[in-house]
C-alpha cells in the first residue's frame, strides 16, 4: 500500500487505542461511579485525563482523515493520464471522519470542563449524617 494509506491507517489506529482508554478513565473518574477514590477532587483529575485522551484520540483521527483527504485532492488535480471521471473524489467516509474528529474533541474539551476551580481543589466534601431522632421538623 502506499505510504500516506499506511499512515492513516497507523492513525486510526492510534485513536482507536486512546479513544478506548479514554473511556476507561473517564468511567472511572465519573462522580456517580463508586470505582477508585471518594475524594471528588481526584475523581474530576481523573475525568480530566480522560478528557486529554478524547482530544487526543479525535486529532489523531481528524491528521488520518485529512492526510488522506490531501492525497485525494493532489490526485485529482495533478495533470496524468487517468480521465476526470475515473479520478478518486471526496467521499462520505471523510465527512464522517471529520464530524466524528470533531465530536470527539468536543467531548473530551467537555470533560476537561469539569475540573474543579482552584479555590476548592484542597478542600475535602463530606456529608453530615445525623441520627433520625436527632431532626426537628418545623
Amino acid at each position: 500500500l502506499a505510504v500516506h494509506i499506511q499512515t492513516s491507517r497507523a492513525l486510526m489506529v492510534i485513536s482507536l487505542l486512546l479513544g478506548f482508554f479514554g473511556i476507561i478513565v473517564s468511567v472511572v473518574g465519573m462522580k456517580c461511579t463508586k470505582v477508585g477514590e471518594e475524594d471528588p477532587v481526584t475523581k474530576s483529575r481523573i475525568a480530566v485525563a480522560g478528557g486529554v485522551l478524547f482530544i487526543l484520540s479525535g486529532l489523531c483521527t481528524l491528521a488520518a482523515v485529512s492526510l488522506y483527504a490531501t492525497q485525494v485532492t493532489y490526485e485529482f488535480f495533478r495533470e496524468s493520464t487517468v480521465p476526470v471521471n475515473a479520478r478518486y473524489e471526496f467521499g462520505s467516509a471523510l465527512f464522517i471522519g471529520w464530524g466524528a474528529a470533531s465530536l470527539t474533541v468536543l467531548g473530551g474539551s467537555l470533560l476537561c470542563c469539569s475540573c474543579p476551580p482552584r479555590e476548592r481543589r484542597g478542600q475535602q466534601y463530606y456529608r453530615q449524617s445525623q441520627p433520625s431522632t436527632a431532626r426537628e421538623y418545623v
